[in-house]
């Protein structure tokens, strides 16, 4: 076992889902508690952080309260087991004998709140994370009440010469320099608000700005958006992602990270020399290195390369080695065999 990182939830008794297949609840009941002595110390964490690094900026972000998977029930994201995630006797998604509909059914839903960049340095990053856990459960019921809990997205990327597509980050860069990684990011809510004709600043964006739908579509669009901008391969040679579930990194209190598995009708040798021309955020990453799926099904805690990963590349890791979403790929059948979207964003 791995300190650094574990898995909240798996979708591997669909081989992972589909964007039709996930919907989220939105609401303010599920943003951060607030508490005076916390509000005092974040601003005093953020205040002392912009004196070193004034470039920095306080995004809007999706806050992850709790979950409810394929049951009527939902599942506080803080009490759940991940070694029994719950789960139906649902097919797989590529049974041959469901229908279209029966494919598309909701069967995971995420209860959504907002947070800010802000209010994770001063909770998840604090040195003082413990003791808010402990706070939290002592006055809410729940150890991450208090906590920023912001949602991050990572994509296991696998090319058409089935390689997997490492990154490794820069020194420059705030968390864990050096490690290999994978493409990953956040999804934005002010993105959420430009698709719908609403523009505001991102101090001003609230949860009944959102529609669900476009909330999932960003969930979804924006680790694809990643990969484009951290490895440079243009959206049109991506296939659409597949959620694995959920992961969370024990370095930050638990931050938790949707990782998704994508295919890409590039191989590795293409992919490499458009890394190397330089994306969006070329500036992130030093490096790219390609392990092939054989070689990241059996990485664990002994292998010489785990040492050398972040927690979000090993969370992503270990959901690919539990969820196996491109065992239809080796048998002939896809969850969904088009590219995801043209270079001018339209589906």
């Amino acid at each position: 076992m791995d300190w650094e990182v574990s898995v909240l939830l798996h979708c591997a008794a669909w081989s992972g889902l589909l964007e039709s297949q996930v919907q989220v609840e939105l609401s303010e009941s599920f943003n951060r508690q607030t508490v005076s002595f916390l509000e005092r110390h974040i601003g005093e964490v953020w205040t002392e952080r912009m004196s070193k690094q004034p470039w920095l900026f306080n995004g809007c972000k999706f806050r992850l309260h709790s979950f409810c998977l394929a049951g009527p029930t939902s599942i506080p994201s803080s009490s759940l087991s991940p070694e029994h995630p719950r789960r139906t006797h649902s097919p797989r998604v590529g049974n041959p004998e469901l229908t279209e509909d029966d494919e598309m059914e909701p069967l995971l839903t995420l209860r959504l709140g907002l947070t800010c960049y802000k209010d994770f340095l001063g909770t998840n990053w604090s040195s003082r994370a413990s003791q808010l856990r402990q706070l939290g459960e002592a006055q809410f019921g729940d150890p991450l009440a208090l906590l920023a809990q912001p949602l991050g997205v990572g994509a296991i990327l696998c090319t058409a010469d089935s390689q997997v597509v490492f990154i490794r980050r820069s020194q420059r860069v705030a968390e864990a320099g050096g490690l290999l990684d994978i493409p990953g990011g956040h999804p934005e809510p002010k993105a959420v608000c430009e698709l719908l004709g609403r523009m505001v600043c991102e101090e001003q964006i609230t949860v009944d700005m959102m529609q669900q739908r476009p909330v999932v579509s960003e969930l979804f669009s924006s680790v694809c958006t990643e990969i484009k901008d951290e490895v440079n391969i243009p959206l049109s040679a991506l296939r659409k992602p597949i959620l694995m579930g959920v992961a969370l990194n024990h370095t930050s209190a638990g931050r938790p990270s949707a990782e998704f598995y994508v295919s890409c009708s590039m191989t590795s040798d293409d992919v490499r020399r458009l890394y190397w021309k330089g994306g969006a955020e070329a500036q992130e990453s030093t490096d790219i290195v390609f392990l092939s799926r054989r070689e990241v099904l059996q990485l664990d805690v002994s292998s010489s390369l785990w040492s050398e990963m972040c927690p979000s590349a090993k969370g992503a890791v270990l959901l690919y080695q539990t969820v196996k979403p491109d065992e239809d790929e080796d048998s002939g059948r896809r969850h969904d065999n088009q590219l995801i979207v043209s270079e001018d964003g339209s589906k």
